[in-house]
Order: C-alpha cells, then structure tokens, then sequence
C-alpha cells in the first residue's frame, strides 16, 4: 500500500500542529527568562502547557494526562500572574472557592445511586477493608511525612488535611481504566463520604493538633454543608429526576475539571510565597504520601484476602483523595491558603500517577487469585468492573 493510502489517526494533524506549538512557546518561555523578561516568560510556559493539554485531548493514548496537564497550565499561570486569581474587579476570587467545591460535589452525586449505599451488604469485607485503610493509612501517613520532610504549621496541617478526607471520584474512573472493581470503588468513595463529617475531624484533632488549634464542631458543620448537602441532591436528583441528571452528566465533568483547575489557580496565587519556600521538600511529601498510599493500600488488603481486582480497588481509593474537600475545609474553617497547597501539589501529581498505574495494570491485567496463606472471603460483585 502506497504512503499516500494509509490512513492516519482522526485529530493526528491537530496533535501534532497542538505539539508545535507548544515546543515553540516553551523554548521561547526558557530565552525570555534566561534574558530576564519574566512576564513573556509566564506567556510562554502557559501557552506551551496549554496547547500541550489540547494536544493529549486529541490523542487517544494520552486522553488521560490532558486534565493533569490543564491544572500544570493554570498553576504555571497564577505562579506568573498571581493578580489574575486574587480579585477580578473587587470580587475576592478566593470567596468561589466554597460555590466550586459544592458544584463539584454535587457531580459527584448525580454519579451515585442508592445501589450504591445497598451494596455494602453484599460485599461488607471489601469495603469496611477499604474504608478502615483510606481513614488510617492516608492520615497517619500525612503526619508521617510532614513530620519526616520537615513541614510547618499549616503546611503540615494541609498534608494531613488532604490525607483525612475521604475518597474523591477520580479514584472511580482510575478504576474503570484500570479495569478493576468499579461497582466496589464507587461504593468506597459514597461511604468514606458519607463517613467524612466524623472521620475527618477526628483525624486531624489527633494529628494535626499539635501545629494547629482544630475544632472539630465547625469541621463538621463545613463538611455537611459542603460535601455532604451536595452530594445528597445530586443523589436525589439522580434517584427521582434521572433524565435531567443524564442531561448533566454531559457538561458537569467538564465543569468539575475547569472547576478544580481554578480553585488550584487561586490557593497558588494567595499563598504563592510559601509555595517558593517549601515547593522542594512539600513535592517530596506529596510524592511519598501519594505512593505509600498505593502501596499499603494493595498489600493490606491482599493480606487481609480480598482478590487482586478488589485489592487494586482498594489501592486507587487510598491513593487518590478528595482534593476539593481538603481545599474548601483549608478556607472554610481555618482559613489558611496555606493549608491549601499540599491538596494543590498532590491532587495533580496523584492524577498522573493513578492514569499511568491504572494503564499499567490494565496491560497486565490477569484472573484473580487469592493472597497466599490468607483466608479468602467472600468474593466481591464483580471480579472485573
């Protein structure tokens, strides 16, 4: 077949137009800061990850690191142009922090049904084993690495904070690419939820105390407000009003992500100092926090005897946490940018590595078997996703 015949790849053009362009904008972002024009710079770097981003969207094998790639771009954005996340014609851009999170949230929801609450009866082993590890392993581990990495006062705070929330839904659609147990993961996240206005609180009385005053009555009254009274009429709203929550299932994930993109734009540019100052050793920790959170996440529930579908499961709902809620508790109730940015530096670094582990297992997907040496309970609904 001659060159000419072979057809290429639908958008194939575009991407590479979109890659370009972006190999243009960062090279020319690098001469303008090497030459100390750092506003052209700023230009440079947001345009090259911009286009970069649309560049992954229009190919199908790296559709999943464009959102990762949208956040980089806004964060590279308010790093350069703080002013732009701060105040837009009076208006406290940090005062949409709270109205994002709950429409986020309330996504979440209209993804949930009543099922989903029901079928804990069926496979209570898996999801208690689930639930117990995403409200121990995350927040002690948060306490562990600030403590290790050397963070301070509401920094660490944060650390601990985005440990202590519950699961968020990107962990679902890990688990739909990884091809493990998406019935078993969506339950996990609609109970660490619900389970999020005691749990929380109490996590971080426990370890964050030490740095920082925590009442735990205004916690609770934030989470039910915020997460909680969303994410219940989203539920409603797909329970009795399913065509419209069909309708929305259209628009709200993009939403969600510009939503979660500008809500990490303003933590950055309201604590863009303490940022510089801790950036190096607050990576380490995120790095860290983010991998011990799969690692222990599998091999404890393999040793506990869930199967290697169910124990990856368990896995991607440990490792990747409800960024939105630590961020809207940071502001809400202690009122700290600060708190805020390690949900801002984690949250992206734990999208891009739950896309590439969940490739990696999808690749090296195999029939289930149980832990060696461990009793085996009850299998779970569905062994697959």
């Amino acid at each position: 077949m001659e060159a000419s015949q072979v057809k290429r790849p639908r958008g194939s053009n575009a991407t590479r137009i979109l890659l370009a362009l972006s190999g243009s904008a960062l090279t020319a972002a690098l001469a303008f800061s090497l030459a100390g024009i750092n506003d052209l710079s700023g230009i440079g770097v947001t345009v090259g990850l911009a286009s970069l981003a649309m560049a992954a969207l229009s190919s199908p094998r790296f559709q999943r690191l464009a959102f990762a790639l949208w956040v980089l771009a806004f964060a590279a954005c308010a790093m350069y142009y703080p002013e732009a996340f701060i105040s837009w014609g009076g208006f406290e851009m940090k005062q949409a922090v709270i109205p994002l999170v709950q429409l986020i949230m309330f996504g979440m929801g209209t993804t949930l049904a009543f099922g989903d609450f029901a079928r804990v009866i069926r496979i209570p082993k898996a999801v208690l084993i689930g639930v117990g590890l995403q409200y121990t392993v995350m927040p002690l581990m948060g306490w562990t690495y600030a403590t290790l990495f050397g963070l301070q006062g509401e920094v660490a705070v944060g650390l601990i904070l985005y440990g202590s929330c519950a699961g968020g839904v990107s962990s679902n659609v890990v688990t739909y690419i990884a091809g493990a147990n998406l019935a078993l993961s969506v339950t996990m996240t609609a109970v660490s939820t619900m389970m999020s206005p005691l749990m929380t609180p109490v996590a971080m009385k426990m370890l964050a105390g030490q740095y920082l005053p925590i009442k735990m009555a205004p916690m609770m009254i934030s989470i039910l407000k915020m997460i909680l009274a969303p994410v219940l009429a989203g539920l409603l709203v797909n329970r009795y009003l399913h065509r419209y929550a069909t309708w929305a299932s259209r628009w709200l994930p993009g939403v969600s992500m510009w939503g979660i993109c500008t809500v990490i734009a303003i933590t950055i540019a309201l604590s863009r100092d303490d940022l510089i100052a801790v950036a190096v050793p607050l990576l380490g920790a995120a790095v860290c926090h983010n991998a011990t959170g799969y690692t222990l996440g599998y091999w404890s529930a393999r040793a506990a005897g869930l199967n290697r579908i169910d124990s990856r499961t368990v896995s991607i709902e440990v490792g990747l946490q409800n960024g939105g809620m630590a961020t809207g508790l940071a502001f809400d109730v202690l009122q700290s940018g600060a708190a805020a940015l390690p949900s801002a530096v984690e949250g992206p670094w734990a999208a891009v590595t739950g896309a590439g582990l969940a490739s990696y297992w999808r690749r090296s997907h195999r029939p289930a078997q149980p832990f060696p040496g461990a009793s085996s309970g009850p299998p779970s609904e569905s062994s697959t996703g």
